[in-house]
């Protein structure tokens, strides 16, 4: 076994110089350059040192560029120009033709003012197409009500909307559970529940 293996078995940290004392019983000289291990800054140095001149000559920028006129408009507004977010999203809404359905959905946000607070803790508007307005109660007694309400609030409706946006409210009851699944049932008419 060689001193190097000796002095890793002992707990040393890795091979250790022959000579530690420094009394000159070692091989001599080329022991500084042989224990010195070119690695990571090191070596990266050494490569940077090589490399020095060899990039090439960076390209100087000329004092005179030829610049393009910069494209703007005339002294009449046209595209070009800086446009108005409002006017932007106005007109790809017009190109999209969301105008109604964006109007009626702007009702549903102000669903209570339109109809009243009372109204609108028992009926949500759920769905709108085709002036065909789609509401939802949360029993059957204001369903009924609903439906004696609905010329009032079709009248209403179109006065914040226009003439014709709303032709007709189909009023839905609360959603209640199915009593006819299943494969065993008893023939008849159900439960007597209103659920309201």
């Amino acid at each position: 076994m060689s001193e190097d293996d000796k002095s890793f078995e002992a707990g040393g940290a890795g091979p250790q110089p022959a000579d530690a004392t420094g009394d000159g019983a070692g091989d001599g000289a080329g022991d500084a350059t042989e224990a010195h291990d070119e690695s990571g800054l090191d070596l990266a140095r050494s490569i940077a040192r090589g490399l020095a001149g060899r990039t090439g000559a960076l390209r100087r920028k000329s004092k005179f560029t030829r610049r393009m006129p910069p494209q703007s408009s005339s002294a009449h507004p046209d595209d070009r120009d800086p446009q108005l977010l409002d006017a932007t999203f106005g007109r790809f809404i017009a190109d999209q033709g969301w105008q109604t359905e964006l109007r009626v959905h702007g009702v549903f946000t102000r669903w209570a003012s339109i109809v009243g607070r009372e109204v609108a803790e028992h009926v949500t508007p759920e769905s709108y197409a085709e002036g065909r307005l789609v509401v939802r109660t949360d029993s059957t007694a204001w369903a009924t009500q609903m439906k004696l309400l609905a010329a009032t609030v079709v009248r209403r409706l179109n006065e914040e909307l226009g003439d014709g946006t709303i032709e007709v409210i189909d009023v839905l009851g609360p959603h209640v559970p199915r009593w006819t699944s299943g494969r065993f049932r008893v023939k008849g008419r159900g439960p007597r529940d209103t659920y309201g």
